[in-house]
């Protein structure tokens, strides 16, 4: 077993979270070594090469990125001086199952939109939408730590509670404090009761892909959140989502810290009820005083194994209400894409969604010519799916699995074609991806996806699981997107260098 002795605090996995939180905390100064077990940066948010392709694994939307926003923030407390990114308005386009097509804007023009689609009588769902989400974007950006886990942590709650309040009052906005104390218990479907079937199918489709539930489940603060996305700059990215992490990773390094590819790491190893080290597959073992993994709970709890607290010894085998994610990367002639089209696209087949009936898709853009071979373009598309049953054919009956995974990927082809007319016949590759692929890629225990269903504001985990580790990633406060996550990030940065707790 060789052994480095210099790198006090180690983070396991180069994910958004990871990253950001690694580049703040290098910046001020700690010797920082993030241990990736890939060959890239980024996670789920990352960008894999293939056939001359660059696609994107897992997240293909990026949002936050506005003045005072969570992507400005991170690039000031990172050292970052800008993104790759080209912002857009016309964020994407969400294909009802009756053929009607709803573009969704970062701008005005969503206002015509949705009384065109959903009928006047709609403008009072997304008005309570938007003011919701307002003032939960304006309270998060103040950095309020949730749930607290020290009394710094709770006085720092109760002043950033106390601000927003205060502004909250002196604008007028007070006057909607009781709808928001109430929501904070109820879900997103309270403000549906008497809205059309297809204003209903809109809001689950959405809140699928933002909240990881739908209306009668998502808790009604956080989904007002999750359904906020295309307000909250979304931007396409030179060389797709991977240049999030790209952009930290050499943020890191900039700032002195350092990131080990190819380095698994497999355990964490523990005296005294504290952190001494990480051990990687490799024979590594590093030395730490605090280490923050970007990996769920599951992840976590085999890493400490026997030492791990109590709650993670509690985990279920499998998580009960997440969702894992079929996948399929095309390579395809970008003569079957116009060239006005958005390059998002939500496709609704029916109900019940995920499994096929909700299918997101996500072109290269145009102009971004590194993403394809030229006269080509690289899509992503994905659908929500159970993680149960792709485990039990990939381990009791391969044959089904392979034929299982082929139906899917014909499947969600021919969903696309809805929004890409002629899709099928430009394809020139087609790679599925299931669960277990997610899994091996990610190393995210059975391939589970976006976090915890938000379905309660006491679903999130804390961050800090025991002195000196720490969690970071879409398991924490604030939840699910990059933006999110980064957010996360920087609370975590905030919490290890305060030195209050862990």
């Amino acid at each position: 077993m060789t052994r480095a002795m210099n790198p006090k605090i180690v983070i396991i996995g180069a994910g958004i979270g990871g990253l950001t939180t690694g580049a703040i905390l290098a910046r001020q100064g700690y010797a920082v070594t993030v241990v990736e077990a890939h060959v890239y940066p980024g996670g789920c948010a990352g960008t894999f090469y293939h056939q001359g392709y660059r696609f994107e694994a897992g997240a293909t939307l990026a949002g936050g990125f506005y003045p005072g926003g969570p992507m400005d923030l991170v690039a000031q407390a990172a050292g970052i001086e800008g993104w790759p990114a080209h912002p857009s308005s016309e964020v994407m386009r969400v294909h009802l199952p009756d053929g009607s097509q709803v573009t969704r804007y970062g701008d005005e023009r969503r206002w015509e939109e949705q009384r065109r689609f959903f009928g006047s009588q709609s403008e009072a769902f997304f008005r309570w939408q938007e003011q919701t989400a307002d003032a939960l974007w304006d309270l998060a950006l103040r950095g309020p730590a949730w749930p607290p886990q020290s009394v710094a942590e709770g006085a720092g709650l109760l002043v950033a509670g106390g601000g927003w309040l205060g502004d909250r009052l002196r604008t007028g906005a007070g006057l909607r404090l009781p709808g928001l104390a109430l929501d904070a218990f109820t879900p997103v479907s309270r403000h549906l009761a008497g809205a059309s079937d297809r204003l209903r199918l809109f809001v689950d489709g959405q809140l699928l892909i933002a909240a990881q539930t739908t209306s009668a489940h998502a808790n009604a603060l956080y989904g007002a959140s999750a359904l906020d996305l295309p307000r909250r700059g979304v931007v396409h990215l030179k060389g797709g989502i991977g240049a999030l992490g790209e952009t930290l990773a050499a943020a890191l390094a900039r700032n002195g810290g350092e990131i080990l590819f190819r380095q698994e790491a497999t355990r964490i190893r523990v005296e005294d009820g504290r952190p001494v080290a990480v051990q990687t597959k490799k024979g590594l073992e590093i030395d730490a005083n605090r280490v923050i993994v970007n990996l769920p709970p599951w992840n976590i709890a085999g890493l400490l194994g026997e030492e791990a607290p109590a709650r993670l010894k509690r985990l279920p085998p499998q998580p009960l209400d997440g969702w894992g994610a079929f996948t399929v990367y095309l390579g395809v002639n970008s003569a079957v894409i116009p060239a006005d089209l958005p390059l998002h696209h939500q496709i609704l087949a029916g109900r019940p969604l995920g499994e096929g009936n909700s299918v997101f898709v996500s072109i290269s853009p145009d102009w971004d010519a590194g993403r394809a071979p030229e006269g080509m373009r690289a899509l992503t598309m994905s659908t929500h799916t159970e993680l149960a049953s792709w485990w039990e054919l990939f381990q009791r009956d391969r044959p089904a699995y392979e034929a299982r995974k082929e139906e899917m990927a014909r499947q969600m082809v021919a969903v696309a074609q809805r929004a890409l007319p002629g899709l099928q016949d430009a394809i020139h590759l087609c790679k599925p991806g299931t669960p277990v692929t997610f899994q091996r890629f990610t190393r995210r225990r059975w391939g589970w996806v976006g976090g915890f269903p938000q379905t309660s504001l006491f679903r999130a985990w804390p961050p800090r699981l025991m002195d000196g580790v720490w969690m970071v990633g879409d398991s924490i406060f604030p939840g699910q997107s990059t933006a999110a996550v980064a957010l996360g990030g920087m609370r975590v940065a905030s919490g290890v260098a305060s030195g209050v707790v862990g």
